[in-house]
This record gives structure tokens, sequence and C-alpha cells, in this order.
């Protein structure tokens, strides 16, 4: 009887340590799919950048030609 407890216990380490294993491969898994996403959130936040800087530089060149053209309200 001591035998069969000791190939139970023996069994059920084994199964524990296969899905330990399966386990740590689905943690991989998320790492990766974690550090493409933040390289897409970086990449997109310097975009956004960019595209604030280009909006700002419309801004003023709009403000250059409305000065130009006396099309801005006098200043109060």
């Amino acid at each position: 009887m001591n035998a069969d407890v000791e190939n139970l216990v023996l069994e059920q380490l084994r199964a524990i340590r296969g899905e330990l294993v399966d386990i740590r491969r689905g943690q991989e898994e998320l790492r990766q799919r974690v550090s493409s996403i933040e390289r897409t959130v970086a990449n997109l936040q310097g975009d956004v950048a960019l595209i604030h800087q280009r909006l700002d530089h419309v801004s003023e060149r709009l403000q250059r030609i409305e000065r130009r053209l006396d099309l801005t309200d006098a200043p109060a």
C-alpha cells in the first residue's frame, strides 16, 4: 500500500510539474504580448506628439495670415 501512495504522489507531482511548464509558457507569451502593446503605445504617443506639433505650426501660420489680412479682432 505504501508503494501505491508513493506512486500516487509521484503522479500528482508530475502533473503539477507539467501544469507549471504550461503556466510558464503562457506567462512568456503574455510578456511578449505586453511588450508589443507597450511598443505600440509608445509609437502612438510619438505620433500624437508629432500631430500636436504640426497643428501648432498650422495655427501659427493661420494667425500670421489673419494678421496680414487684418482679419483678427482688435485686442480688448
